[in-house]
């Protein structure tokens, strides 16, 4: 829209024709001589001069007043100092014009509360959310979207982030008008995670024309669009599998132990009545399977709530050093009975990492428990806390690492890569004999996943085993646990490089 401004040329040519036919009767009374010329001559200057003036005020205020609604329409400055016109007309045009424009800005800015809580409900909701245009183009997404999708994800093809093809087949089917479309699909990475997609047609969304001049939004056509949710069913689906699980574990771990006690127990009831030596052994067995079961039950349930919530990522913060002192301690006793000593090497200024602070204590505990009972008697657990730098398909980035070396028998190059399995032992006899479950290191690797870290085996048969745990850590401008300084115990013994296998 061109801004209304106040020429002299049209204000002359205004002013002709308005005095016109006055001008034009005063000749006809000079020709007819009805009238003396200069009478005529000084009538029409008369005439003319009051049309000029009357054309004047009247043109001014109408340029006034056009000026004040361009100004309006387009929110200048001059929107607030509105013209006096002459005329009655004129302000009464301007009183009504500001009435109007008062009443739109109300509306407005109710409209933009509107729209500003509904665009803030959406950006808070916690299943990703995504509008989806003609071509696939992806127009908006909500916080949780972005966090799943990437951060640039809108104005691109839905292609470049989803790389489902039930997904992208089930959008590409709406945008051409068909009806809803459920989809369920699983994204491995950075946890293996299971969705349901859901796909609905969205109308109403006004693409506008963009080939005037203007550029006013005028001639807007409604185009298809698609919305497009994502619902994390991965507890339900892994609960559903947990419990198959639990069913299949427990019947073959507890076969033995209910069977040992069976047997016992009818042996109790029957030849072995009245004989109190093999009462008294039975009664030991028969507390130590007993003790087994209580212990793998533990295990097993321990197992499925960290299965359960492992594709949600901790958010607290954890000081490691504060951790390994209080599991360290715990454990100093039984290490004392076997006459081995535990040591800490703790790097200075480590910062805190980012986990659960009991699930990242079950870990250490773990480890180092099974470092206590494999390891030879009269040697040194060392533990190591070190900064390092996170490699790998979860995350990369700062990371702290903490290793535990034991100076045992070494685990066989063949074992390590199923070390984590559930069940899996490398001696069974011996694991059973000290009270394992075989599934202490299957929880360490469930934990550390759900902490988005890493878990790394090194062993040597006859010089001991490292077993190392890297955790994602906070940079130092966002720590808010205070820095504690760690002992360090000095190591003199030059570690071996075994091969290095790892599990993610």
């Amino acid at each position: 829209m061109i801004r209304p401004t106040a020429s002299v040329s049209r204000f002359v040519a205004i002013g002709t024709l308005f005095a016109a036919p006055s001008v034009a009767t005063l000749a006809v009374l000079a020709a007819t001589g009805a009238a003396a010329v200069g009478t005529v001559l000084v009538a029409a200057a008369v005439s003319a001069g009051l049309t000029a003036a009357l054309v004047f005020l009247f043109y001014r205020d109408a340029v006034g007043i056009a000026r004040y609604v361009h100004a309006l329409a387009h929110g200048e400055s001059m929107s607030d100092r509105p013209p006096r016109p002459v005329s009655e007309i004129g302000q009464a045009m301007v009183a009504g014009i500001g009435r109007l424009h008062r009443a739109d800005q109300r509306r407005q800015r109710n409209v933009q509360r509107q729209l500003d809580a509904t665009a803030k409900l959406i950006e808070t909701l916690n299943d990703p959310l995504v509008l989806i245009g003609p071509s696939r183009r992806v127009i908006r997404s909500n916080g949780a979207a972005r966090e799943m999708l990437g951060d640039r994800v809108d104005g691109r093809d839905l292609a470049e982030s989803v790389r489902h093809p039930d997904v992208l087949g089930a959008v590409d089917a709406v945008l051409r008008g068909e009806g809803m479309r459920t989809v369920e699909f699983v994204r491995p990475v950075p946890i293996e995670q299971v969705f349901q997609a859901r796909v609905e047609p969205y109308d109403g969304v006004a693409e506008p024309n963009r080939d005037g001049p203007d550029d006013d939004g005028l001639g807007a056509s409604v185009s298809p669009f698609a919305l497009l949710t994502f619902h994390d069913i991965t507890a339900i689906r892994r609960s559903e599998q947990m419990r198959a699980d639990f069913v299949a574990n427990a019947s073959h771990e507890l076969r033995t132990p209910l069977s040992t006690l069976m047997g016992f127990i009818e042996t109790l009831r029957g030849p072995a009545r009245d004989d109190e030596e093999a009462r008294d052994k039975f009664l030991t067995i028969m507390d130590e399977q007993a003790n087994r079961m209580s212990r793998l039950v533990n295990d097993l349930l321990s197992l499925s709530r960290i299965e359960l919530d492992e594709h949600k990522a901790p958010s607290g913060e954890v000081d490691l050093h504060a951790i390994l002192k209080g599991v360290m301690a715990t454990l100093e006793l039984k290490a004392a009975r076997k006459g081995m000593t535990l040591a800490l090497d703790g790097e200075a200024g480590v910062p805190v990492v980012i986990g659960e602070p009991d699930q990242l204590t079950q870990v250490f505990q773990n480890l180092i428990d099974n470092a206590i009972n494999y390891a030879n008697a009269n040697s040194q657990v060392r533990v190591l806390l070190r900064r390092s730098r996170a490699r790998g398909p979860l995350r990369s980035g700062p990371s702290v690492a903490v290793s535990v070396v034991d100076q045992g028998d070494g685990i066989p190059k063949s074992h390590i890569p199923r070390l984590t399995e559930r069940f899996y032992r490398v001696d069974p006899a011996r694991s059973r004999a000290l009270g394992g479950t075989g599934l202490g290191l299957a929880i360490v690797k469930h934990i550390v996943s759900r902490h988005r870290g890493r878990l790394t085996v090194e062993s040597e048969v006859g010089k001991g085993s490292t077993f190392t745990v890297a955790l994602p850590s906070l940079p130092a401008a966002e720590r808010s646990v205070p820095a504690e300084e760690p002992v360090r115990e000095p190591v003199s013994e030059a570690e071996p490089k075994p091969a290095r296998i790892s599990q993610n």
